[in-house]
Formats: C-alpha cells, structure tokens, sequence
C-alpha cells in the first residue's frame, strides 16, 4: 500500500488558484481603474463621467455575465473555462494598442472585458476550490482570495509603473503578456477539476471514505433559484456589498473633505487594504469552525460599527478603525458568497449559483458608490448617505439571522473534523 503524500494536492490547487487570481482580469481592469483613470481623461479629452462610465459598463457585464460563466462551467468543467478565459482576456488586453482616440472604442475594450472577465475571477476558482475541500472549505476558499487581495494591492502600484514607463495602452498589453506566460502553463499544469480525476477525494479522506466518481451533490439551478433562502443570501450579499464599497471606494474624498492630510488619506487605504487580507483568511479560518450564518452575522456587525465611525466626522483613530471594519466585510464577502452557497445549495449547481451571487456582488458593488455620490451632490455631506448604508448593512444583518441550517454541510462527527476540533454544534448551525 502506498504511502499517502504529506501535501495534499487539494493545497496545490488553492495555491494554482491564488495565482489565478493574482494575475487574473478583476486587478488589472477593475483595482486599477484609478490608476489609468487620469490617463484617460488626458488622452480622450473627456469628462470624469465619461471615463467613469467605462467602469460602470464593465461592472454591469460583469455582473449580468457571471452567471453565464457559471452555468457554462458546471457542464464544460471549470478547466477549460478558465484557460479560454485567460486567453480572452489577455488577447482584449494586448488589443489595447490598437485603440484610438475614440472614447466609444475604450467603451468596447471594458465591455468585452467585463462580458470575458469572469471567467478568471472569483466564480470558476472558487467552484474547483470547493470541490476539492469540505471539512476545511472555508480556510481553503479563504487562501485563494489571498491571491486576489494581493492583487488588489500590487497590481495598481505596478500598473502606475508601466504607465509611467511604458504608457497605458501598452501597460494593458505587458499585463495581458503576462496572463499568457505565467498563469496559463501553470493552470494548465496543476489545475484539476475534481479529486477524483487523480483518485483523491476531498479533505484527502481515505480511501474508504467515498465512492471516488460519485455524482456531485446539490441542487440543480432551477430548485436553487426557488428557494427563498438562495434570495435571502442575494439580499444580504447586495445590501453588504454596495454599503462597503460605497464606503471604500469614497474614503480618500471623506477624508480630504475633512480636512485631512494627503498622508492620512492614504493610510485610510492602506488600512483598507491590510483588512482585505485578514477578512479573507480570518473569515474563511472561521467559516470551518463556526455556523457560516453567525460568521456572515459579525461581519455586518462589524461594517456596521465601522460605518458609525465614519459617520461621526473623524479623522483620527475612531475613523482608521471605521475604515478597518469596514475593509473587513469587503475583504471576507466573497469567501461568505462561495462558502454558503456550497452549504445551502450543494457542489451541483454552484457555478450557476454562485455567479448569479458573484454578479449581482459586482453589480450592488458598483451602484452603491453612484449613490453614495449622488446623495452627496444632493446634501453638500457625506453624513445622510453614511447613514442610509449603516441602516442597509442592519438590514443584511437582521436577514443573516434568519438562515436555518445548512443543506449540505460536512460530516457531522468523524475523527477528521474532531482533530480539527469542528463542534457538532458548528455543523448543525442553528438546529
């Protein structure tokens, strides 16, 4: 009997789909907007509207067609969906040194990235992610969205450079360059759909533990769709997602219009930045040890706190912490959308589930900044609108108490989950 490997390969794919992320379409056309935004106005001759509606219409085909990606992976294979897309889209990315002086022609590139995009972003990652893991799905998932808080970081300093070096239509194409040199061989090396395919199973349980070419269970699309719980977690999910970004997204405006240094502002971000990648990994460490609902309760708690802190008009400790807490549920939502659609929903559909939740997460994510914007024009402050997604986020929190538990959730007792010290309690959820 051969003896079993000390890394299981479940890992190796966790660490191929951080990469992906890393070097997928989300940090470079979204994180990075800001960076190539000035470019932008200087080259078009446009208003800051006109830019920024690039922006809103990679956000909403992104969102619209994350479900499709989603559907398309749950019968092609996550695989294949994510080497077309890193081809795609780095073919669109190298495309930009063909765009002109037309704004409608910068209109096209977003588009068909944001139609393309997703298809390297969160939803066909974290669907193979899942189906490799179980009893540690939540630290698993949260490991992989390291990958894309780095981005996150990184990837807007590096572009700034390449502007700088190279101009921005070719910082598009050494971006897309890399996407076919780096994460494409190694997605096509490491990457495999499912444990089975190599004779695993997940969590690297024994052989006895599982049939290994037993059929995915869940439910299909069209009964995931129709229960009430799979629209009370939409809910939730849009509700957080347009509140923090409102609030990331104005935070270096809230800061200057109170009379803060350019320095402190630019610690606000990076305080954002630093609670992106703890509520990833923190969430998901959680995710695996307490009911998902009771996570997902203290991360609006939490962003609620951090919004009231923002409202009170400081600039000082209170505000950074406000900040922290409310980077905190932007960085640990996305871990929550794959985690609690896998356990209410099952493996089956949760391409197609999770996409409908990813897009209307980009979506919400888009159109609250816009209102937060627009109720700042109307008010001449930032207090009313702080307000309204403080109350929002109390409402996410109110709905997140009336999840029951979990559908499909891990085995309930087995000395695995007992060396991870799992309570029964934690399984059950709210039973």
């Amino acid at each position: 009997m051969s003896e079993r490997p000390k890394v299981f390969y479940g890992w190796i794919v966790v660490a191929t789909a951080a990469l992906g992320l890393f070097l997928g379409a989300f940090p470079i056309v979204a994180f990075s907007f800001g960076v190539f935004f000035p470019s932008f106005v200087r080259e078009f001759h446009a208003s800051r509207a006109a830019v920024s509606f690039a922006f809103t219409i990679h956000n909403l085909l992104s969102g619209l067609f994350a479900v499709v990606i989603g559907r398309v992976t749950d019968r092609v294979g996550v695989r294949y969906v994510i080497l077309s897309g890193l081809a795609i889209v780095a073919a669109v990315l190298l495309s930009a040194r063909a765009i002109g002086s037309s704004m409608f022609e910068l209109y096209l590139f977003y588009a068909a990235l944001g139609v393309i995009g997703s298809a390297t972003t969160t939803v066909p990652y974290a669907l193979v992610v899942s189906r490799w893991f179980d009893r540690r799905r939540g630290l698993a998932l949260g490991g992989m969205m390291v990958g894309l808080g780095f981005g996150a970081v990184v990837m807007p300093v590096l572009a700034q450079r390449l502007i700088a070096s190279f101009g921005w239509r070719n910082a598009f194409a050494i971006v897309g360059c890399a996407m076919l040199a780096i994460p494409m061989p190694i997605v096509g090396l490491f990457l495999k759909d499912a444990p089975g395919q190599i004779g695993l199973r997940p969590d690297g349980a024994s052989v006895s533990a599982a049939p290994v070419d037993r059929p995915l269970d869940g439910l299909a699309w069209r009964d995931a769709r129709q229960s009430g719980t799979f629209w009370l977690l939409i809910g939730v999910f849009v509700l957080l997602a347009a509140s923090v970004h409102a609030c990331v997204i104005h935070l270096p405006q809230l800061f200057a219009d109170r009379g803060a240094t350019a320095e402190k502002a630019a610690l606000a971000g990076s305080v954002v930045g630093l609670a992106l990648l703890v509520g990833r990994i923190a969430c998901g460490y959680f995710l695996d040890r307490y009911f998902g609902g009771r996570v997902a309760l203290v991360i609006c708690a939490g962003a609620a706190v951090g919004i009231a802190l923002l409202w009170t008009g400081s600039t000082g400790g209170a505000a950074l912490a406000g900040a922290f807490l409310v980077g905190l549920g932007m960085g640990a939502e996305v871990d929550i959308i794959a985690f609690l659609m896998s356990r209410y929903f099952g493996l089956r559909s949760l391409g197609a589930t999770m996409g409908f939740a990813f897009g209307a997460f980009v979506i919400a994510g888009g159109l609250g900044p816009l209102l937060m914007g627009i109720a700042f024009d109307r008010t001449g402050s930032y207090r009313v609108p702080l307000a309204a997604f403080g109350a929002a986020v109390i409402v996410a929190a109110a709905l997140v108490m009336r999840l029951g538990p979990y559908r499909f959730g891990p085995p309930a007792s087995d000395d695995a989950t007992d060396r991870m010290g799992i309570t029964n309690a934690a399984m059950r959820g709210t039973r």
